[in-house]
């Protein structure tokens, strides 16, 4: 069934930020001391253990329907449209709840909302597990994308709370590469549990898990900072603030394409790639899927220690995540070339540079005030669903464009798809390219 980097509630404060870089940068505008963080170490790393493991439950989710594929075609007779559609019902689900997540995350912080949101994503995967049809599968997809809505933007802002700025790049890089392995378990260990269970079993155990994570935010969790006292207007206003900000003007493009497109593939689109274009079998795609998790994980903690290092060496965090995202670019490229490397090579170059969208978040919440950084989150995250959404289903209308033989695509239809794809970075990669001396500057 169906991200992130930010810094903490005081990234913006030029003390604090001298800590963290050799040569301190100056403060965004706008932007205000936090406040003091709090002391206690055991508290500290339960909030990174808990709000990852819930980060981790979200992943499951996102990729679970690459296992299902094939069972769902042949109980309910999708098609590759069909399927992209039910798919993406998540990320839609996921992008809507984006602003009003925002909204509860500063007015009553991120244990409360994360734990009551994930009741709607046991009631979705109730739905979904006992659907008789598309109808009913969608909405089960609807329900959990709102649900599991919170998961990331919760983490990150709990984590701006409760640990120092320069900490944020490595610790943010953690959470993602542990929320990762929800994209290692949807390929060879959901392979394997579906050859001794059906998908409706597992979308019951999957209701049960989000059950029991709920409660352990709830129970658990310590309370990471205290809940906002904005109005509502006052509130909606921020969000305004957030969405005609130059900077975040100039980083979405590119970090919406990068993530959206890799989302897309990663959770749904690389299993029929690699049986129609590279000719592997069900097994081997699985293994490669697996291999792809594990890189993004190892990408996701990499990118976050480098940018530290390189940023105090002199290379901005601006820069740095536009090499990373550039480079993904690359690495589609050549995958389309067909350039002759080994697929786990290959795959795993994939999987590390498909993470270096996370930076944006770090880019971003840079220029914005502690009070605002729960919303920035939500609102790129908004639009990186938006784009897997529009890519999940885009890409299943462009391959029933070509007739299918053997419930095989023709490769050149997959590799029209990725061209457009990769075009679309290009043009985002020039755009985010223009703003490198003002962003650098300000990072």
């Amino acid at each position: 069934m169906t991200s992130a980097n930010p810094a903490s509630s005081s990234a913006t404060s030029a003390a604090t930020a001298a800590t963290a870089v050799a040569a301190p940068p100056a403060p965004a505008a706008g932007s205000r001391p936090g406040p003091a963080l709090p002391r206690d170490a055991g508290a500290r790393w339960r909030v990174l253990c808990i709000f990852s493991l819930g980060f981790l439950v979200s992943y499951v989710y996102r990729g679970v329907n690459l296992g299902f594929a094939p069972h769902l075609i042949r109980e309910m007779g999708l098609s590759a449209a069909d399927l992209g559609l039910l798919t993406s019902f998540y990320f839609l689900g996921f992008a809507c709840a984006q602003i009003p997540a925002g909204l509860l995350l500063d007015r009553f912080g991120p244990r409360r909302t994360e734990a009551v949101l994930l009741l709607a994503a046991v009631a979705g995967a109730l739905v979904f597990a006992s659907a008789p049809g598309m109808a009913a599968l969608a909405a089960g997809r609807l329900l959990i994308g709102i649900g599991v809505s919170v998961c990331l933007g919760a983490a990150i802002q709990a984590l701006s709370i409760w640990f120092p700025p320069s900490r944020m790049p490595l610790l943010n890089g953690v959470v993602m590469a542990i929320g990762g392995l929800g994209a290692v378990v949807v390929g060879a260990p959901l392979a394997w549990l579906l050859s001794w269970t059906d998908w409706r079993t597992l979308s019951y155990g999957l209701a049960g898990l989000t059950l029991g994570m709920a409660a352990l935010l709830w129970f658990a969790a310590p309370e990471a900072g205290g809940a906002g006292q904005q109005r509502l207007a006052e509130q909606l206003r921020g969000t305004w603030q957030v969405l005609r900000n130059e900077r975040f003007l100039r980083v979405v493009p590119l970090a919406l394409l990068n993530q959206g497109i890799f989302l897309s593939v990663q959770t749904l689109w690389v299993g029929a790639f690699l049986r129609d274009v590279a000719g592997q079998s069900p097994g081997q795609s699985a293994r490669l899927v697996s291999v792809i998790g594990f890189a993004m994980m190892g990408g996701c903690v990499c990118a976050g220690w480098a940018a530290r290092h390189l940023e105090r060496a002199g290379l901005s965090l601006y820069a740095f995540a536009g090499l990373g995202m550039s480079g993904f670019i690359v690495v589609q490229c050549l995958i389309i070339a067909g350039v002759p490397l080994t697929p786990v090579l290959m795959w795993s170059a994939y999987g590390v540079f498909g993470s270096s969208g996370i930076l944006a978040y770090a880019v971003l919440a840079r220029g914005f005030p502690d009070a605002l950084i729960g919303r920035a989150t939500t609102a790129l995250t908004l639009a990186v669903f938006l784009a897997t959404f529009a890519c999940q289903v885009g890409v299943g209308m462009v391959l029933d464009l070509w007739p299918v033989a053997d419930g095989r695509y023709p490769a050149r239809a997959h590799l029209v798809v990725w061209g457009g794809l990769v075009a679309l970075q290009v043009a985002a990669a020039a755009w985010y390219a223009l703003g490198r001396e003002r962003g650098a500057r300000a990072a």
